[in-house]
This record gives structure tokens, C-alpha cells and sequence, in this order.
């Protein structure tokens, strides 16, 4: 067995690919691949798909068969239930018969001329016109384009003719019958009805609306039901072979398949069809039986594997949220240690260009004057740190000349302003809206000896 290619293929597609292998039990991993590629990796879907062609059941992920689903009308043990019609006896009897039947040649002759092409039919194979007439055109019934349609068509005719007390018939196709039929492990039971074969009318008004046969069928099978004249009865028709109408075909699951394992044909009595249809029933019980245990072990088997599955799944998950929250927590943690490093450069970059500023301020400040110097002001600055500075400025100075000086110290705080002592009020040393020029220090109001606070402006 190959091993899926881990190049190609993601982790959860490896995954499915050989969770779906186990459930199946597919050899071939491509075939798996394949499938599960087609079905867009809903390994669910897959899977349900694989117990239907299993079970011989169409796809429900693809469109829906042209054709109706096969059915195995071979079997050599097939029962077979024929009822004759009686001869005619006696030269009495054969007279009558031959002084009819060029009449009714006719009659149907001229029937079925006028009823083609505006109803499509075909006569039963007995019915010597209809035979005669494919001759010279065609038969009109080969292209089923509204199966449905054909059924309820027919339903609708036959409650008009015979009224609604009649087994209930199943209003879909010949195919839908049949899945459901295979899918629910129960008897279908097929008529087809011969419009204008002659013994119709009497088995329909005596036999199949009659209230034991609607009972017996209603509680113990499906029943479908079409006309020969519509496409869809006459398909049917063409896949069972019947031979001369009235005609019922018991069908079941036997052996994996569909199965005819029942054929009842002519006129047949009331008491006489439910004794039929019990024996072929009893007889093809057992295989239902024996396909319900299979199903019920496949349903436990494909149960206990979903629940290891899911077992799977759930430790899997759980493995995959721990790898989750542990790349989360690395990734948070990286995040973290990746701002503080930012933050750490952006306060060294801060600093750096501080430094700059203060050595830039200090370069530009004006010498110190001469302390005989008569505009001279010696002024003495109290920093937070307690440490004291001392400097000459000039009256004629600005105030913008001493926080430059301030500034330029190490010690100083980055943000700080300067205050008098007594009476106690804020120097502006830096220019604002109402005063964009600071004052000098003579229009300050300071004298030629001073002592000025520095307060710390960095927490505010």
C-alpha cells in the first residue's frame, strides 16, 4: 500500500484520506484519493457514497440515472402464476369467435389510427392492429421526457375510471420505487395496465379495488403502478416482458440485487391474488431477513468505527488546540519581548537625541559675564537633587538664556520650570501665544542677586 505524498497533500487531507481508507476498507490509496477528491474532501459524503454503490444504490452526489435501475428478471426461480383465458368450446363458441374477430381488427384498427399521435400508446402483444401499425410509423413512446408526469398521469385516469378505493399507488418513477423499496428491505409490487386489452376493466373493478387486496397490499408492500401507453409504462414494460395483461411482478432485494422473484399474468380473483402474492412473500422472506442482519452488522461495524473515529478526531483536536495555544503563547511572548525591545530603543533613541539637544544648547548659550560687569545678575539655581549652580547672566538677557542654561545641565530634569523664591511666581522662560518674545531678565523684575528654583515638570 503507498503512502499518500506528503508534498502534495495537507495533514487534514492525509488525514481523511486514511480515515476514509479504514472506513472502506480500499486498497488502492489512489482510488481513495480519487474519491475523496471528487466528493471535495467531505469524507461523510464519500463514505455514504461508497455504502451505496456497495448496496448497488445510485449515487446521491451525482446527477440521477437516465435509466430506471437494473433488475434481475433472469432468475431461474422466478415463480410464475399465469391465468388463461378460456377457448371458446363447441362449434357455437368458435363461431362466435370468427364471425368477431374481423370486427374487432377493425375497431382496433380505427382506435388506435385516431387515438396516435395525440395519445401515445401501444397494444398489448396479443392485440394483432397495434403489431401491424409499428409497421408503417414509428413507435411514439420510446423517449421518457416526464416519468413522473407518466405516473401521475396515470393515477389521475385511473381514479376517474375506477374511483380512489384502490391500493395506494407510489407517485414517482419506476427507479424511485425501486431505491426505495431496496433502501427500506420491503416488497414492491408492480402493475402495468393494458388500456384496451379487454380483461383489464374486469380485474380492476373485481380484483385491485376490491377491500381485502387494498388492505393486504397497503400493509405489506409498495405498489407501483403505470400505463403501457405512457413512455414510463412502457419502459417498464420492456424491462419485464410481460406477456399478455393483466400483469404484476413481485420484485425484492435477493442475493444484492433486484430481483423479479414473482410474475402473476391474466385475469386473476381477489382471494386467489392474496394467496399468490403470500406464498411468493413467504418464500423470498428469508432474504430480506438475512440482508436486515447484514445491514444491522454493517450499521454496528461502520457505527463502532465512526465512535474510534471521533475518538480519533477528539485526541487529535485536542492535540492540535495544545499546539495552537503554545504558538499563541509563543507568539504572544515574542510579541511582548519584540515591543520591549522597541521600547527600550525608542527611550535610548529618546536620550541620544536629548544629549544632543543639551550639548547644542549649550554651544549656543553666551559667554558668562564679568562679574564687575555693571549689568551683570549672579544667579544662584536650586535643582530637585538639592545640588546648587551658580552663573552670571546680563539684564539685558532673556529668560530664554537661562532655561537653555538649565537645560544644557546634566543634572537638570528633562521637563522643569523656573521659580522665584518670594514672592513666588513662574519665570516664562519659553515663548507662548499671548507672549511669543520671553521677557529679560531686568523686565522680569530680577535683581542682581538671585536664588531660583528648579521644579521637576517630568512626572506632570
Amino acid at each position: 500500500m503507498a503512502a499518500p505524498d506528503e508534498q502534495e497533500l495537507s495533514q487534514e487531507q492525509t488525514e481523511k484520506l486514511l480515515q476514509f481508507q479504514d472506513l472502506t476498507g480500499i486498497d488502492s490509496m489512489d482510488q481513495c484519493r480519487r474519491t475523496l477528491e471528487q466528493h471535495n474532501w467531505n469524507i461523510e459524503a464519500a463514505v455514504q457514497d461508497r455504502l451505496n454503490e456497495q448496496e448497488g444504490v445510485p449515487s446521491v452526489f451525482n446527477p440521477p440515472p437516465s435509466r430506471p435501475l437494473q433488475v434481475n428478471t433472469a432468475d431461474n426461480r422466478v415463480y410464475s402464476y399465469i391465468v388463461s383465458r378460456p377457448q371458446p368450446r363447441g362449434l357455437l363458441g368458435w363461431g362466435y369467435y370468427l364471425i368477431m374477430l374481423p370486427f374487432r381488427f377493425t375497431y382496433y384498427t380505427l382506435l388506435d389510427i385516431f387515438r396516435w399521435p395525440w395519445e401515445r400508446r401501444r397494444w398489448s402483444r396479443w392485440e394483432l392492429p397495434g403489431f401491424a401499425l409499428r409497421f408503417i410509423r414509428p413507435e411514439p413512446r420510446g423517449r421518457v421526457t416526464d416519468p413522473v408526469g407518466d405516473v401521475v398521469s396515470f393515477i389521475h385516469g385511473f381514479e376517474e375510471k375506477y374511483g380512489r378505493s384502490h391500493p395506494v399507488f407510489y407517485q414517482g418513477t419506476y427507479s424511485q420505487a425501486l431505491n426505495d423499496a431496496k433502501r427500506e428491505l420491503r416488497f414492491l409490487l408492480v402493475y402495468l395496465h393494458g388500456d384496451d386489452h379487454q380483461d383489464t376493466d374486469v380485474f380492476c373493478r373485481n380484483t385491485l379495488c376490491t377491500e381485502e387486496v387494498l388492505n393486504f397490499v397497503n400493509t405489506r408492500m409498495l405498489f407501483w403502478a403505470c400505463s403501457t401507453s405512457r413512455p414510463e409504462g412502457y419502459r417498464v414494460s420492456q424491462a419485464l416482458r410481460e406477456n399478455t395483461y393483466p400483469f404484476l411482478a413481485m420484485i425484492t432485494l435477493k442475493d444484492r440485487k433486484m430481483t423479479v422473484v414473482g410474475r402473476l399474468e391474466g385475469v386473476i380473483q381477489a382471494e386467489d391474488l392474496i394467496n399468490q402474492l403470500t406464498f411468493i412473500m413467504e418464500a423470498n422472506q428469508t432474504y430480506l431477513v438475512s440482508e436486515r442482519m447484514e445491514r444491522e452488522e454493517r450499521n454496528q461495524t461502520q457505527a463502532l468505527r465512526l465512535q474510534q473515529d471521533e475518538a480519533y478526531l477528539a485526541s487529535l483536536r485536542a492535540d492540535q488546540e495544545k499546539d495552537r495555544k503554545k504558538k499563541e503563547e509563543e507568539e504572544q511572548k515574542r510579541r511582548q519581548e519584540e515591543a520591549a525591545r522597541q521600547i527600550v530603543l525608542a527611550e535610548e533613541r529618546r536620550q541620544q537625541t536629548l544629549q544632543e539637544e543639551k550639548e547644542r544648547r549649550s554651544e549656543s548659550l553666551p559667554p558668562e559675564p564679568s562679574p564687575d560687569n555693571p549689568d551683570s545678575v549672579k544667579i544662584v539655581f536650586k535643582l530637585p537633587n538639592d545640588s546648587r549652580v551658580e552663573r552670571r547672566f546680563l539684564f539685558t538677557q532673556s529668560l530664554t538664556v537661562i532655561h537653555d542654561f538649565l537645560f544644557s545641565l546634566k543634572e537638570t530634569p528633562e521637563k522643569f520650570q523656573i521659580v522665584t523664591n518670594f514672592p513666588r511666581r513662574v519665570l516664562p522662560c519659553l515663548p507662548t501665544e499671548e507672549r511669543p518674545i520671553p521677557p529679560t531678565l531686568k523686565e522680569a523684575g530680577l535683581s542682581r542677586s538671585e536664588v531660583l528654583f528648579v521644579q521637576d515638570l517630568t512626572d506632570d
